[in-house]
């Protein structure tokens, strides 16, 4: 059963998630968004838990709702760990770090990015060199359409297939999701300067990471792989074992960006970035993000782009403008919300067992039993 842990907004899993921390005796501090409100006024904050001794040598640190809309799912996962704790408790000398909608206005808004049409995932670089992306300025007008309803959109969609025909749809995938710092107005667009929940999370890690011998690193996503299972794709650390070590601890479905095996063409400037710069003392970092996947990938990059056109054109507040009718305005709401938090039952018991399994190993590998590492036979 997945009720009590799935939540209908932002504001419904913020109170869920802090009252699951009490009630595991976590110690909870929130952070308020001082960039932008929420839709009706009100505080969007970042609330973090903390659980286990302060002396800790090993830290699981777990992330919802980089990615805003994405933090229904990611929020679910961790309320359940916290509701999981009082018969799976925390092994020796570990403590659980949860970090509760990084992304808060994302979250609250149902957008995938951030107050400044930032992808937070995209955000983590060094800024004043940025990376290059040559190939999307030929794929961004397509991306971003005059008009959604009408013939700019058909030409824009013939565009896309084109190239697409051209060069074949993984590499679309590759030019559109890598990431691109030249045109704020478009998709996976990373800023020209670290974000309010980029600085936030910085700030977080270095409170809590440095001087840990080992590290696990949990970032939670949907959108992308095969319908209902949680792909966990390897992030870091930066060490020569690091990437055997994440199979030890995750098993053989472990996949990389770089080399092709994974969901995720290769991006720029995720989350993991940072906490490998925070680690500098040797500090043991196994690093992933576990994807859901919900829709086929064209089906979520046609959510996307309806998204983007939308705030673009009416911005993000409810109410219609610009010509844009309430209900198209609901049906792109509700386009890019499923494609990122499917509504099915199924679905949902499906990821959060998938999550439980996920925890469980990280746990197991922290305290020295990875799932890679056999016990010897006895005689």
């Amino acid at each position: 059963m997945t009720d009590g842990y799935f939540s209908d907004s932002y504001a419904e899993a913020r109170e869920r998630f802090r009252a699951a921390a009490r009630g595991a005796g976590a110690e909870l501090v929130s952070y308020r968004n001082d960039v932008a409100p929420g839709p009706g006024g009100e505080d969007l904050c970042t609330d973090t838990a903390w659980l286990g001794p302060r002396s800790a040598t090993k830290v699981l640190f777990t992330v919802s709702g980089t990615h805003g809309v994405e933090g229904y799912t990611g929020s679910a996962c961790q309320i359940a760990l916290l509701g999981d704790l009082d018969a799976n408790p925390l092994p020796p000398d570990t403590a659980l770090v949860l970090v509760h909608a990084l992304n808060p206005f994302g979250f609250a808004y149902n957008r995938r990015v951030n107050e400044d049409n930032v992808d937070l995932n995209r955000n983590f670089i060094a800024h004043d060199l940025p990376p290059g992306n040559d190939e999307y300025p030929r794929v961004h007008p397509a991306l971003v359409p005059a008009e959604w309803v009408g013939a700019a959109r058909v030409a824009a969609d013939t565009e896309l297939m084109a190239y697409a025909g051209a060069h074949g749809v993984r590499q679309l995938q590759a030019v559109v999701t890598a990431g691109q710092w030249s045109h704020p107005d478009g998709l996976f667009y990373g800023g020209t300067a670290p974000v309010w929940s980029h600085r936030l999370l910085r700030e977080i890690a270095t409170a809590f990471l440095p001087g840990r011998a080992r590290v696990g690193y949990i970032d939670l996503h949907t959108g992308l792989g095969e319908r209902g299972v949680g792909e966990p794709i390897f992030r870091g650390g930066r060490d020569a074992d690091a990437f055997d070590r994440a199979r030890s601890w995750y098993g053989p479905t472990v996949s990389r960006s770089e080399d092709g095996s994974s969901s995720s063409t290769r991006i720029v400037g995720n989350s993991a970035t940072l906490i490998a710069d925070v680690l500098t003392g040797g500090e043991e970092l196994t690093a992933i993000t576990l994807e859901f996947g919900t829709l086929p990938g064209i089906e979520v990059l046609e959510a996307l782009r309806a998204d983007n056109w939308l705030c673009l054109r009416a911005g993000v507040t409810p109410e219609p403008g610009a010509g844009v009718t309430p209900e198209l305005r609901a049906a792109i709401k509700r386009q890019l919300r499923d494609a990122f938090y499917p509504p099915e039952a199924e679905w949902r018991e499906t990821v959060l067992a998938r999550g439980r399994e996920v925890f469980a190993q990280a746990f197991a590998a922290l305290a020295g039993h990875p799932i890679g590492v056999r016990e010897p036979e006895r005689a």
